[in-house]
């Protein structure tokens, strides 16, 4: 953690709704006039696209059907917790891209499913800002946990989760349902023991809980909307948040915990403007009073 240089992680897995959090965050920023430095989860694999096909059929032939991109020896992790407390020490980091598509290869020039090389960010920031699989992970050897100062949960419950999933890759990467299937089961080993333990970690959890039927993930014809939707929100530590304020605040909400309030699905925007905003703020004008 860092009073000076201040860090914010958002942690979910694929298919959680971390963009869309994301996207929250951005508006935040953009409206109160901060400047975040921002670094994405995907560029801290440890293999390209290619590399890392090559050893996952290495991996299974060797009778390792667990290996993804949630293992933690799939990922660069050390080299994660140095750009994170580099960070809070300086206020620069070194960080690089994954490009995924065409798209993002036109601007970055490199190959779609290619690293750009390493650079150093965060000159002139007042924050930085990390989305991905492993911004809260804590072992016996890592520690990135300990290195941020505010920590977003993104978890919707687990058919849901597979749901959004599936939709996406099979809309966005044309894999079938059959192929994104077999993701999630080699990735469920990993999700248990590196994903899970995360959110003891964060601060704050954003749970969406759908209240229609998803039983079967694997035929579902739609996402469930956000107004077919709740979203627990748990506090790690509810000291200093008003809960009055809040669901006076957010129609149709309630307390169901000491620590926990749910709203309808549709209030998920305002709520978190409501909690992030004022968090953001505080970290912001702390660090700017040792500047």
């Amino acid at each position: 953690m860092s009073i000076k240089h201040p860090i914010i992680s958002v942690i979910g897995s694929s298919g959680a709704g971390t963009s869309t959090v994301k996207f929250t965050f951005d508006q935040i920023f953009r409206r109160e006039g901060i400047n975040a430095a921002s670094i994405e989860g995907d560029a801290f694999h440890r293999f390209d696209r290619a590399d890392m096909k090559a050893e996952m059929a290495r991996r299974r032939d060797a009778g390792d059907m667990t290996f993804s991109h949630f293992s933690e020896d799939a990922n660069l992790l050390a080299e994660l917790e140095k750009s994170f407390r580099s960070y809070a020490e300086t206020g620069k980091c070194m960080a690089r891209t994954y490009v995924h598509d065409a798209g993002e290869a036109e601007r970055h020039g490199v190959p779609p499913g290619h690293f750009t090389d390493w650079r150093e960010i965060g000159e002139n920031s007042d924050l930085l800002f990390y989305e991905g699989l492993h911004g809260a992970v804590k072992t016996n050897t890592i520690d990135i946990a300990s290195q941020g100062d505010l920590k977003i949960g993104v978890v919707p419950v687990i058919n849901l989760e597979w749901i959004q999933k599936i939709h996406r890759d099979r809309a966005s990467r044309g894999y079938s349902t059959e192929a994104v299937t077999d993701t999630i089961l080699r990735r469920m080993h990993a999700y248990v023991h590196v994903i899970c333990p995360q959110f003891t970690q964060t601060d704050i959890n954003f749970q969406r809980v759908p209240v229609v039927d998803t039983s079967n993930p694997f035929i579902a014809r739609w996402i469930p909307t956000a107004g077919e939707s709740l979203v627990v929100i748990r506090f790690r530590n509810p000291g200093g948040i008003d809960f009055p304020y809040l669901v006076s605040m957010i129609h149709n909400s309630w307390m169901t915990r000491a620590n926990s309030i749910v709203i309808p699905g549709d209030k998920l925007d305002i709520a978190m403007q409501l909690i992030l905003t004022p968090m953001i703020l505080r970290l912001t004008e702390r660090s700017r009073r040792t500047k």
